[in-house]
């Protein structure tokens, strides 16, 4: 061991003093080299940093009472050295047997290490079937949680598989959907991107190329990375790897001016120092990543300054680490180049990487691991059930597959210069936590590139996937009719029965609803007309009621002049009853009360026609047809063909009424608002019925119309009726192919045209007789031919 001190139990530790391994594969043909390694002082703050903490639970009486802790590290560089190790610690080197130490075994109770996964699954595959320990401050391959491959393996640094997730939600956070993954080729990096991958298309987050390469292996493999980066059009490299491959991957990078990118990296590297000896280490400015939490740890400072040779004379690292810090020689025959030392030499005033704890992560995991072997030793039990808080606070626990909480500060790298790096907290990941509250930023305002494949489509448009690439690439086309899309839904999404998209294609807003009002153009038009034909009738219903007395009128037939009068107001008035909002009654009101008011109106003027019919037919010699159709018979067929409409109208609304409706199959946009018919056969029958009173008044007017014009109004009565037709056959095509209100206004028009056809050839030319030219309404003028 580089540094060992005895003890009532031993703790075993495992580090990398010197990194940088240059060895040659072995031909077995000749002895080889010995391998060329450089001083990596953050392994040996580790190992310090163990020591204090034993010194530490050594001087605490609480813990192990009447026991001391010892230690064995070993400065293991190579894999063979590593494992060589790690076989030592288990199988326990004894001392020499003499009559004061009896056969005492030196088997480790743990063992502390390493920082690297690869190496620390190699030893913890065998040491582990002697069910000794193994405690990581830094391995976070998710490979090392298989309790059945390594049984006694446990962590005091989250698992990767909680970081390659987190590292998934931290891309997805910031919007970057289009990424590159690049990691070392190694189970840890192997294990650590294809976690992330699988979790990246889970947030979908679309992965444009991976790649791994390692620092030692071919240079063909570095050269397909920097050739995939330079071409790609991601701007986010997701780097799973170590500081080794990033320095390298940076520098090549650098030196083809291949710039501009995002960088988020694992915790393996985001903080390592030994970046800032890296050409491309400018390029590394703004990197974000995950870190374990920062901590203190009092009195630490202090145990690295006191550090001095003579405290581990038999320890060639600490003569070379003293050497390199104070650059003298501690022996004149080593290295006559530089001066030797002065004896005064002392770390306390030093401003290195060493004594610095303002940055202490898994350092402060090296510190957890003492304490967690030394708790499960003071109550004789199992590692796997330690629970207890640091002096700082900080609760330390293992789970079932050995492994911590996951917790991570979330980096950024704001400064990186040569042998500076700066590095800023901007936000908490706690995967303990609910999925919504795992990660709080601090409100710290960082500046990152877009790494899209395409952009977000605008509002009003939906995404078409472009073939052959992935679901992050795609095309933006207008969303199909009725259906919107906004920034909190990217697919289209249709709009309720009753909503429409609005202009912007963002937001469903309340279909327009049409009907014929009152309050519009057309509307107002058509209620004029409606009330100026019910006063026009009134005013001749008036004339006629004046001069009821005069021969023209009573001629006519006075009593059935009125009541047709009377019925033709209705007409008109019940126009109106088509205008407005369509409610229940309104519906059933409207149809009913034109079939009625128009058969009423019909069948007097049926009447009349009937009756001047029979008075000419009267006045042939033995004639007596009038007594068979005098005023009774009159009254009684009115009221006959009336009721015929009237239990026509009963039986519609008994079985199937007309109704509000809102009809959306029209217009795609607007709601139709308007009465459905109910029962179509209860619509055509009124109408029927109606035309064919209207059709047997035309044929015994036109039989009539050659009668003497002094005497009979036949011929006026053909022209109504003539109208009254001509109106409602060119209404059925007219009213069926209407679209919405317009429906509605053809209605209308029809009634009013019929009314007022009706109106004007049947009472207009006695109104201008009656008081515009009273010399003929005399009984002498009525009587002559």
């Amino acid at each position: 061991p580089e540094l060992s001190k005895a003890g009532d139990f031993i703790l075993g530790g495992i580090f990398t003093f010197r990194t940088g391994y240059r060895g040659k594969v072995p031909t077995f043909q000749s002895l080889p080299n010995p391998p060329t390694c450089l001083i990596n002082v953050r392994e040996f703050k580790f190992a310090q940093t163990m020591i204090f903490a034993i010194e530490e639970i050594n001087q605490n009486p609480a813990i192990l009472t009447n026991h001391k802790l010892g230690y064995k590290i070993y400065n293991s560089c190579g894999m063979t050295n590593i494992m060589k190790s790690a076989i030592d610690l288990a199988t326990g080197q004894r001392e020499i047997v003499d009559e004061k130490n009896c056969t005492k075994a030196d088997t480790a109770q743990a063992v502390l290490g390493h920082s690297g996964s690869a190496p620390t699954m190699a030893f913890a595959r065998i040491i582990g079937r002697f069910q000794i320990p193994v405690l990581s401050h830094f391995a976070t391959c998710a490979c090392l949680s298989d309790r059945e491959e390594f049984p006694s393996f446990f962590r005091t640094i989250p698992s990767d598989l909680h970081q390659s997730r987190a590292l998934a939600k931290l891309v997805k956070l910031f919007g970057w959907t289009w990424v590159g993954a690049i990691s070392n080729k190694n189970d840890y990096g192997i294990n650590g991107i294809a976690t992330f991958i699988q979790a990246a298309l889970e947030e979908g987050v679309c992965i444009e190329y991976y790649q791994a390469f390692e620092q030692t292996g071919p240079l063909r493999e570095l050269t397909k990375v920097v050739e995939t980066v330079k071409y790609s059009t991601s701007k986010v490299i997701v780097a799973f790897m170590s500081h080794r491959e990033v320095n390298v991957l940076a520098t090549e990078l650098y030196r083809q001016n291949v710039t501009g990118l995002q960088w988020v990296g694992s915790d393996a590297w985001i903080t390592d120092h030994s970046l800032t000896d890296s050409e491309g280490h400018s390029i590394l400015v703004g990197s974000l990543g995950f870190a374990v939490s920062r901590a203190h740890i009092p009195g630490l400072e202090e145990h690295l300054r006191l550090l001095h040779p003579s405290q581990f004379p038999d320890s060639p690292f600490v003569r070379d680490f003293w050497e390199d810090t104070f650059d003298c020689s501690l022996s004149d025959t080593r290295d006559a180049q530089r001066k030797s030392c002065s004896g005064f030499e002392s770390l306390q005033d030093a401003k290195s990487y060493f004594t610095d704890v303002s940055e202490l992560r898994f350092t402060n995991n090296v510190y957890k691991s003492v304490y967690a072997v030394a708790h499960a030793l003071h109550v004789l039990h199992y590692l796997q059930n330690v629970n207890f808080t640091t002096n700082q606070g900080e609760r330390v626990t293992f789970d079932q597959n050995g492994d911590s909480p996951a917790r991570y500060e979330l980096i950024n790298l704001q400064h990186v210069t040569s042998g500076t790096m700066q590095v800023a907290t901007v936000g908490v990941y706690d995967a303990t936590l609910p999925r919504e509250r795992q990660f709080t930023m601090n409100g710290m305002k960082i500046q990152v590139p877009v790494s899209v494949c395409s952009e977000s489509c605008p509002q009003g448009k939906r995404k078409v996937l472009q073939k052959g690439k992935p679901v992050c690439c795609y095309d933006c086309i207008p969303c199909a009719d009725g259906e919107i899309s906004n920034i909190t839904s990217m697919e289209c999404l249709k709009c309720p029965i009753d909503y429409w998209p609005n202009t912007r294609g963002d937001t469903c807003i309340l279909k327009e609803v049409e009907f014929l009002s009152y309050a519009e153009i057309m509307g107002i038009i058509l209620t004029f007309f409606c009330l100026m034909g019910a006063v026009l009738t009134t005013m001749i219903a008036l004339v006629f009621f004046h001069f009821q007395e005069t021969p023209i009128v009573r001629a006519n037939n006075s009593e059935l002049s009125f009541l047709l009068l009377f019925s033709l107001t209705l007409c008109f008035l019940c126009s109106l009853t088509f205008i407005g909002r369509p409610s229940e009654w309104s519906c059933m009101l409207r149809h009913t009360a034109f079939g009625i008011t128009f058969v009423l109106c019909i069948s007097c003027i049926l009447g009349k026609t009937i009756v001047v019919l029979m008075a000419f037919r009267a006045t042939l010699p033995g004639s007596n047809m009038m007594k068979w159709f005098g005023p009774a018979q009159q009254r009684l067929s009115v009221v006959a063909f009336t009721l015929i409409q009237v239990l026509i109208c009963i039986l519609w609304l008994t079985i199937n009424p007309p109704f509000p409706f809102k009809n959306m199959s029209h217009y795609k946009e607007k709601i139709i608002l308007e009465c459905a018919l109910g029962s179509a056969v209860g619509f055509w029958a009124v109408l029927g019925y109606i035309g064919l009173l209207a059709m047997l008044c035309f044929v015994l007017a036109f039989l009539a119309r050659k009668l003497p014009d002094n005497f009979n109004e036949a011929k006026f009565i053909t022209f109504s009726m003539l109208i009254f037709c001509a109106v409602w056959i060119t209404f059925i095509p007219a009213y069926v192919s209407s679209p919405g209100k317009f429906t509605v206004a053809v209605e209308i028009f029809a009634i009013l045209a019929s009314s007022y056809g009706t109106l004007f050839c049947i009472f207009l030319p006695k109104c201008y007789v009656i008081l515009l030219r009273p010399e003929r309404n005399t009984k002498k003028h009525v009587m002559s031919k």
